[in-house]
């Protein structure tokens, strides 16, 4: 229906081609300019209702696309009235296509950098985790490149089909050749995703290496250990190992146990007294959750009880562990606690007979 018109209004004009050419190309630029005037008006508008300025950036970064397609399509409607050879006019309109592809890529990349720094920003609100936006970016820049090469190879004629066959021969050797490093990347990938652990965590492996994650790339992932030493774990073996989270859960905190033994006849409800004092004098141990006691078992020499008291993080652990146990053995002495040692009674209920030896007289039988 668009066409009939055109023609129509043509058929008004004189009838030399280079004519009907120019009236195509100015119509086509006021109709780019009226265009381009209405769209920033109304999507302007529209964009000032919301409360982030991610539409007004995508507003702003479509009205070169739009104005420059409205000329491109003039131009391509009057190439035919130029009467230019079969192969010039082709090549001209291949052209003028790569041209327009070339902007609307242009403006999807500038497109996905918009919404993905409006994600980061937006966080949980935008149901995109920060640490997803560089795996993101990467994604969406190959599909726009992938998606205008493939335009492209279309617009100028190119087998699509060989060059898809030969990228997938290529495609075969190459992951052969680097079997270890593109299993790396995926697991990389997996765990950007799975997020088991994150930068700052504290992380135990199952090979007993414990320490806090520094950096998580597409090939490994860095611990720096207590002994601050930096470990170097590929993602690969990483991801297929169990992996312990001493900062995940409900908050970064982590709860110690101190083992404590005291002598049988002890006054417990005094011991855990003690015990509850020694933690809440510590400024390691935090008040919430309360530092608690618990009586686990009968031993062989002792009775056998748990302090169990929370710490901020857990890099502070072992001086937590450190103080706590000193400040207990100090305690116990000033209260007459006693911390037994195994014991073992030995009883003989007879010894065997021995001749004596020459000018010795037989010696009473004693117990040991």
């Amino acid at each position: 229906m668009a066409g009939d018109l055109l023609e129509r209004a043509l058929d008004l004009l004189p009838p030399s081609p280079l004519i009907r050419a120019a009236a195509l190309l100015v119509a086509f630029v006021l109709l780019a300019k009226i265009a381009d005037w209405i769209g920033t008006r109304l999507l302007t508008r529209w964009s000032r209702k919301s409360q982030t300025d991610l539409d007004d950036r995508l507003v702003e970064a479509s009205h070169r696309p739009v104005f420059w397609s409205m000329l491109l399509l003039g131009v391509w409607l009057a190439l035919p009235y130029f009467e230019l050879r079969a192969d010039i006019e082709l090549n001209l309109q291949r052209l003028v296509k790569t041209v327009a592809i070339g902007l609307w890529a242009i403006f999807l990349w500038k497109a996905s950098r918009v919404l993905l720094t409006g994600f980061g920003r937006l966080e949980d609100r935008a149901g995109i985790e920060p640490r997803l936006v560089p795996l993101l970016d990467n994604t969406l820049k190959v599909l726009v490149v992938g998606g205008l090469t493939y335009l492209l190879f279309l617009t100028w004629g190119i087998n699509v089909a060989a060059w898809m066959a030969g990228a997938g021969i290529v495609g075969i050797a190459v992951g052969f050749a680097a079997k270890d490093p593109l299993a790396n990347l995926f697991a990389g990938v997996s765990l950007i995703v799975d997020a088991p652990y994150k930068n700052g965590d504290f992380i135990v492996l199952d090979t007993g290496e414990r320490g806090m994650v520094t950096k998580i790339g597409l090939r490994s992932t860095r611990i720096l250990t207590r002994d601050d030493i930096e470990i170097t774990v590929p993602n690969a073996v990483i991801a297929n190992e169990r992996i312990i989270n001493e900062t995940g859960g409900r908050w970064p905190k982590e709860r110690i146990r101190i083992d404590v033994g005291v002598a049988y006849g002890s006054d417990l409800d005094r011991v855990r007294e003690v015990l509850l004092d020694v933690a809440r004098s510590q400024d390691l141990v935090v008040p919430d959750p309360e530092p608690r006691v618990r009586f686990r078992t009968f031993g062989d020499s002792s009775l056998n009880l748990q302090l169990l008291c929370w710490i901020d993080q857990p890099v502070l652990r072992g001086q937590a562990i450190d103080k706590l146990s000193v400040e207990i053995y100090k305690r116990f002495g000033v209260e007459g606690i006693a911390i037994p040692y195994p014991q073992r009674d030995v009883w003989v209920r007879e010894l065997a007979a021995q001749e004596p030896a020459e000018g010795e007289t037989d010696a009473p039988t004693r117990p040991l």
